[in-house]
């Protein structure tokens, strides 16, 4: 693979932003240009997606659109904290036309239309959590004197762990996953259809925008979980518990005929290493249970007649990764796996 100094230019077609959704609410009272402070009769506007796109020469039929997680932006698709070419640019060399989003009241997207209430998640600022964070993410351990140690495939260094913390966000407004799941459906309608790639907590996110609309034509999920999986309300999955209770996958009940739009389409999910339930790593606990969810979630979609398909990348020989794969040493050989799955599912 040619790093990032030596690679072929890339030859663009288009590139642009814009925003997607949204919406505003109007205060009380009427404006008036002497009081032009007060917020009498003025507008708040918010609760949209910031996009920015990218279309190569001679660009693939099905775009993909990038939904990243909690507390992330668009910067997770984007390059590598130790400067590589991240998954944005990796795609666009094999073709596609790709989309990043900051999903509503997150990055640049960061107006919402509603306050921040106490339970809405990383709005915190400052975000005291560097720690917490690191060990959530399996992206590895601190040694006795409180050093961070990257695991096999993240970079290692002081420059790389300060890179990661900074690609944090804080939310402006309650987390509304319905919401940021309309948004998303609205982009992969604009687009005319498109395969959606998720990562962590935006796993929900993907699956409710594909039952939201008919132009989602598949999903590659990188380590759903953190929200809900959706589940047909009469066929509900085990809870496996994690140590800390309120880290363990949970579930959520849809009605049968909105699960069914998921088994219509191609679902895969990817999971790394550094998972298991019981261990005494918070992180590899906590998504011991997700793994355990995701496997149920895979096995039920088939049972009802889909097409999804979860892949644990040690059990492939792929080993060494964290929760945040796609910038990890090994990306390259990751997206290669995903475009792979994309032509074998005629998705490109």
């Amino acid at each position: 693979m040619l790093t990032a100094a030596h690679a072929a230019p890339l030859t663009i077609d288009k590139q642009g932003s814009f925003t997607i959704g949204g919406s505003y609410v109007t205060h009380d009272g009427t404006f008036k240009p002497e009081n032009f402070t007060s917020p009498d009769g003025q507008r708040a506007y918010g609760d949209f997606a910031y996009v920015k796109y990218q279309t190569p020469v001679n660009a693939k039929k099905i775009p993909l659109i990038f939904q990243h997680g909690g507390a992330q932006s668009s910067r997770t698709w984007e390059s590598t904290v130790d400067g590589r070419e991240g998954f944005d640019t990796l795609f666009l060399r094999k073709g596609y036309s790709v989309y990043l989003l900051d999903q509503p009241r997150s990055g640049k997207s960061n107006l919402s239309t509603a306050a921040v209430t106490p339970d809405t998640p990383w709005a915190s600022n400052p975000m005291y959590g560097d720690k917490t964070l690191w060990i959530l993410s399996r992206m590895g351990h601190y040694d006795d004197k409180g050093n961070p140690v990257a695991n096999a495939q993240f970079p290692a260094g002081e420059d790389a762990y300060t890179a990661f913390q900074q690609s944090w966000t804080i939310g402006s407004g309650p987390l509304d996953n319905d919401l940021n799941a309309a948004v998303l459906a609205q982009l992969a309608d604009k687009t005319g259809g498109a395969v959606l790639i998720t990562h962590s907590m935006g796993g929900t996110i993907g699956w409710r925008a594909a039952i939201k609309s008919d132009n989602v034509k598949g999903i590659v999920a990188w380590e759903p979980g953190g929200t809900p999986f959706l589940f047909p309300e009469n066929d509900m999955p085990h809870i496996t518990q994690a140590r800390f209770p309120a880290l363990s996958a949970s579930a959520l009940a849809v009605p049968a005929a909105d699960f069914k739009k998921l088994t219509q389409i191609p679902i895969v999910l990817y999971y790394g290493d550094y998972i298991k339930v019981g261990s005494e790593n918070v992180g590899e606990d906590k998504w011991g249970t997700e793994l355990a969810m995701a496997k149920q979630f895979v096995d039920t979609i088939n049972r009802h007649g889909g097409k999804a398909e979860l892949v644990h990348l040690p059990e492939r020989g792929i080993t060494g990764n964290s929760h945040f794969l796609m910038g990890e040493k090994n990306n390259a050989q990751l997206a290669e796996l995903m475009a792979d799955r994309l032509k074998e599912k005629e998705l490109d």
